[in-house]
């Protein structure tokens, strides 16, 4: 049992430094500066050339977890270029700026400090002019701290519309077509706002498909999304009578055309946009396989896209893992398995933890007696649900640990309590505020 033990704890290390350095590939200050530089008073990313010289000014505006390392790499790289800026960012995801000022709020769960940091930038936009250029800074996050209501809509409203869409297992996809058709400033309506001035978009990917109307919810692409299908996913998820009355009233508006769309491909709003990706899961994950393999293992991406029911995605993973023990396939041990994307909760109970923390769990019963197996899942944002963790990790003993300590884990499972089962353990993952956010990274280490 010591040699199992000693393996495990090995694979568990090897783990963690994966993961971390999964988390360094994605660095929002960095990433920034890949895509810009300055060349002979312009301002160059991917093929664009934006003229410095002949701007009135530069405006900088954005919201979300990564967005104030994003804006320290584009102050170093413009300088007194910079007229104003403010971002709104989640709380203790601020840093020290020159030019760009930050307002802290509530994620996931919106509140007054961001409906304020918001109507601030609305207001700072309203005043921009055609030979303004506004940067645009988007990462995940964003969609609950750029948060201004539409008319006829309370903050008390959106909050209580937040909380039935984060319990009831809708994607963000899903989530994000509801905020859109409920804000001021989403879903295009930012580029609305800072019309005519020309806009420049940088985007940090948190969503499966890295779809760009959906990142942030899109506050400067157009939207493809409608009421319509606002309604049918309230309905969907059965919520529909559990939304507040102003919710519901404004949707059957929307529906019946008695209420503006968010604007739509070819709105004239969009001629002066463009949007630049400089960050995605596939590279935390290219990264993280390459780390893998210095460490010896084998590496195999097999999806940076994944969605689902967190417990279910999680059986499917861990199989994988019991498959390399037994015939070496998909890919012999020592093998580093990665997946990465965005699993759901339907919450069961009054438990605590998060889309990782509940993976991991459902991955410790199904990987209970397994040896040399090792599963790490970890939010890049270092968070999981309303946790200080960013995930956990278990092996093929986490289950018999558990049981020796008097917890069942099938119990804590079934009332959504995963972080008060892995913190006895010791085995949450805590690394703080990271200040990026791509997703989740999911890991099967397989030892030899």
């Amino acid at each position: 049992m010591e040699e199992k033990e000693s393996v495990v704890l090995r694979l568990r290390q090897d783990a963690i430094t994966i993961f971390r350095s999964a988390l360094a590939a994605v660095d929002p200050e960095e990433a920034v500066r890949r895509h810009l530089r300055i060349e002979a008073g312009a301002l160059a990313v991917e093929g664009r050339r934006y003229d410095l010289n002949g701007c009135e000014r530069v405006l900088v505006v954005g919201a979300g977890k990564a967005v104030a390392p994003m804006a320290k790499a584009l102050e170093d790289l413009l300088g007194d270029r910079i007229a104003a800026g403010l971002l709104v960012v989640k709380d203790g995801h601020g840093l020290p700026l020159r030019k760009i000022r930050f307002q802290e709020a509530s994620h996931p769960v919106p509140d007054e400090r961001g409906v304020s940091g918001t109507l601030e930038i609305l207001k700072l936009l309203e005043g921009a002019r055609e030979r303004d250029l506004v940067i645009c800074l988007i990462s995940g996050g964003g969609s609950a701290l750029l948060i201004a209501p539409s008319e006829g809509i309370g903050l008390a409203d959106k909050q209580a519309t937040t909380k039935n869409l984060l319990a009831c297992g809708a994607t963000i996809h899903e989530i994000n077509t509801i905020r859109k058709h409920l804000s001021r400033a989403k879903g295009g309506q930012l580029a609305r706002a800072a019309h005519p001035a020309t806009v420049l978009s940088l985007i940090l990917s948190d969503v499966v498909g890295d779809d760009l109307d959906v990142i942030g919810s899109g506050p400067t692409v157009p939207d493809r999304s409608s009421f319509q299908d606002t309604l049918e996913i309230l309905k969907r998820y059965e919520i529909w009578n559990q939304i507040p009355d102003s919710v519901r009233q404004r949707v059957i508006l929307g529906v019946k055309g008695a209420l503006a769309e968010t604007p739509k491909p070819g709105d004239p709003v969009f001629e002066r946009c463009a949007q630049v990706l400089v960050g995605s899961c596939l590279r935390a994950l290219t990264a993280a396989a390459r780390t893998a393999e210095r460490l010896g293992y084998q590496s195999l991406i097999l999806s940076s896209k994944v969605e689902g029911e967190a417990r279910e995605v999680a059986k499917a993973f861990s199989a994988i893992g019991k498959e390399i023990l037994s015939s070496g396939q998909p890919v012999q041990p020592p093998a580093c398995v990665l997946i990465g994307g965005e699993t759901t909760v339907t919450l069961q109970g009054d438990g605590r933890g998060g889309r990782n923390q509940e993976f991991v769990l459902a991955s410790a019963i199904a990987l209970e007696g397994a040896d040399r197996v090792v599963l790490l899942a970890g939010g890049t944002d270092g968070t999981d649900g309303p946790t200080d963790a960013a995930g956990a990790v278990a092996d093929g003993l986490t289950v018999r640990r558990a049981k020796g300590m008097g917890m069942d884990p099938h119990a804590f499972l079934k009332r959504s309590d995963s972080y008060h089962f892995f913190k006895p353990l010791d085995d949450l993952i805590i690394t703080g505020p990271t200040r990026t956010n791509v997703m989740d990274v999911y890991m099967l280490l397989v030892g030899a």
